[in-house]
C-alpha cells in the first residue's frame, strides 16, 4: 500500500482588528502583516474610521477585519493573536482602554466554543458595526453559527446610529 501525504486542513477564520493609540493605520497594516506568521491572508476589508465604543472619553479607532486561512488550533490562533499585541505594544490597563492594537478571533469556521476565556464566535460581534460592515465587505453571506443569520441580515438590523 502507498500512503499519500495530504495537505493539512486549513480552517477559515475572521480577525478583527482596531487601534487608536500611535499610527493607527501603520499598526493595522503590521498586525495584518504579522498573521503572516502562522496563517495565509486572504482578503482585507477597507480600513473604516469608528467612534470607541463603552469608554467613549479616547480617540477614534481605526477598524478592519481580515480572512484568513490556517492550521492552527482556535486556542493556538488566540496566542499567536495575544503575542501579536503584545509585540505592537498592547497595554491592558482597564476594560475598552485606548490602545495600540486589538485582535479579536471573530469566528474559526463555522465552529462555536465556549469557554472561559475564549468564545467563537465572539460573542458581541452581532452587535457592532465596526465589525460588521467590514466583515459584510468580505463575507456578506457568511452564516453567525449560533444566530443563524448572515452577516448582512445581521447589519441590516443594527440601528443607523450604532458603532
Amino acid at each position: 500500500m502507498i500512503e499519500l501525504q495530504t495537505e493539512p486542513t486549513m480552517s477559515l477564520v475572521y480577525i478583527g482588528i482596531g487601534s487608536n493609540l500611535g499610527d493607527r493605520e501603520e499598526l493595522v497594516l503590521r498586525s495584518v502583516h504579522e498573521l503572516r506568521s502562522f496563517s495565509r491572508v486572504k482578503k482585507i476589508s477597507t480600513l473604516r474610521e469608528t467612534n470607541p465604543v463603552g469608554f467613549r472619553d479616547q480617540p477614534k479607532f481605526l477598524n478592519a477585519v481580515v480572512e484568513i486561512e490556517t492550521d492552527y488550533s482556535p486556542r493556538e490562533t488566540l496566542s499567536e493573536l495575544l503575542k501579536i499585541e503584545d509585540d505592537l505594544g498592547r497595554e491592558r490597563t482597564f476594560k475598552d482602554a485606548p490602545r495600540t492594537i486589538d485582535l479579536d478571533l471573530l469566528s474559526y469556521d463555522d465552529q462555536i466554543f465556549e469557554e472561559p476565556d475564549l468564545k467563537i464566535p465572539h460573542p458581541r460581534m452581532h452587535e457592532r458595526r465596526f465589525v460588521l460592515e467590514p466583515l459584510a465587505e468580505l463575507a456578506p453571506a457568511w452564516i453567525h453559527p449560533t444566530l443563524n443569520q448572515s452577516i448582512s441580515v445581521l447589519l441590516a438590523k443594527l440601528p443607523k446610529d450604532e458603532t
